[in-house]
């Protein structure tokens, strides 16, 4: 069978240093058979000598472009809105154009307008219907980090200011030692300990959450986790109102009620501070935190929430927190992600790509009945 080859390509979100592929499972990959193009990147977490020590052959960023059709394009986010040329590989990527996201018939239109084919690394599942590899963990980390130190902040400043742009991290350890300061700081103004309310507290996302506000400090009994059990009589939820710290750490698959409206949120009482929205479902109709419609970044973390009444009240809703870890995250997920990959010389036949190719194809024909209204 002819060996697969991967060819990564270079990111081009802007603060985006994670990779799909890491210098040790390239090195994992070659020893299997495959061979592996890997693109300069100025802005990756891992430097292009460590790719070239596992072996890796190092070409120019953006090479994917013109590079031979019987590469397989491997990346993690989505590509610029502004290029509409046709696509003509089969890619690898997170694309966001399954679930009725703004432009979807965009981005989808150009895998089929060149003929090219899309494994939508979101919905990469195994037999049980579960995500072979999921940056959820630190998803959930990084928001919980960037949600207490929003909380901080408007504990030692005034409601004029906002929280200032956050940079990656080098390591978790730095990140923990930042996040510490800043709550210390906060609890020296005499403010207590925050209540922080998580739905999802069981998931991938939820986990990481939770270990980020126990390695911070945050005592186990302010640390409110629901889940399905605990939405299931639908919201909105008072219980959200009276909590200072929001985390929304659910992965939405169909339309639900949402978990909180403005008339919760214009009443005096309402403690509430932060909403960390770490499923950014943000163009989403059936988005359950429906008051907010800005994707957030790290140069600016926040956007306020326009109440009549109450404290000042912000959202994040970064749609690539693990960014904020961006080794450690890539590790956890591309080492999941490895023993999938390493079926691709028989993704004719192994499950976990056939169902991939048949849901691409799938969106496709939705594609075309769109087209035709």
């Amino acid at each position: 069978m002819k060996p697969v080859t991967l060819h990564l390509r270079a990111e081009t979100k802007p603060l985006e240093a994670r990779a799909a592929l890491t210098p040790s499972t390239v090195k994992s990959l070659i020893s299997a058979g495959f061979k592996i193009y890997v693109e300069q990147s100025p802005q990756s977490t891992f430097n292009i000598d460590e790719y070239k020590k596992a072996g890796a052959i190092i070409v120019p960023a953006g090479s994917w472009k013109t590079a031979p059709k019987d590469r397989i394009i491997i990346g993690l986010k989505e590509m610029p809105e502004t290029d509409t040329f046709p696509l003509h590989h089969e890619h690898i990527q997170f694309a966001h154009c399954y679930k009725n996201q703004a432009g979807w018939q965009d981005v989808l239109g150009r895998f089929k307008r060149g003929n090219g084919l899309l494994y939508d690394l979101e919905f990469l599942e195994n037999d049980k219907g579960r995500r072979v590899a999921a940056f959820g963990f630190y998803a959930g980390f990084a928001g919980a980090a960037l949600g207490l130190k929003d909380w901080c902040f408007k504990q030692t400043h005034s409601d004029s200011k906002d929280l200032p742009g956050v940079k990656p991290y080098p390591n978790e350890n730095c990140l923990i030692t930042d996040v510490s300061k800043d709550y210390q700081l906060a609890l020296k103004t005499g403010a207590k300990p925050p209540k922080v309310l998580i739905i999802g507290a069981l998931g991938r996302c939820g986990s990481g959450a939770i270990e980020l506000l126990h390695k911070v400090g945050i005592p186990d009994k302010n640390i409110i986790k629901w889940d399905i059990k605990e939405t299931s009589r639908g919201g909105p939820f008072t219980e959200i109102a009276n909590s200072d710290i929001f985390i929304n750490c659910i992965y939405l698959s169909k339309p639900i009620p949402p978990f909180i409206n403005y008339e919760l949120l214009n009443k005096p009482t309402r403690r509430l501070r932060t909403v960390v929205d770490v499923s950014a479902d943000t163009t989403n109709p059936h988005n359950p935190i429906p008051i907010y419609n800005v994707a957030t970044v790290f140069d600016k973390p926040t956007v306020p929430v326009p109440t009549t009444q109450g404290p000042k009240l912000s959202v994040i809703s970064i749609d690539h927190l693990p960014s904020l870890l961006p080794r450690e995250s890539s590790e956890f997920f591309a080492r999941d992600l490895l023993p999938s990959l390493k079926e691709l010389p028989n993704r004719d036949t192994a499950p976990v790509w056939v169902r991939a190719k048949n849901l691409y194809e799938k969106h496709c024909g939705r594609l075309d009945r769109q087209s035709k209204l």
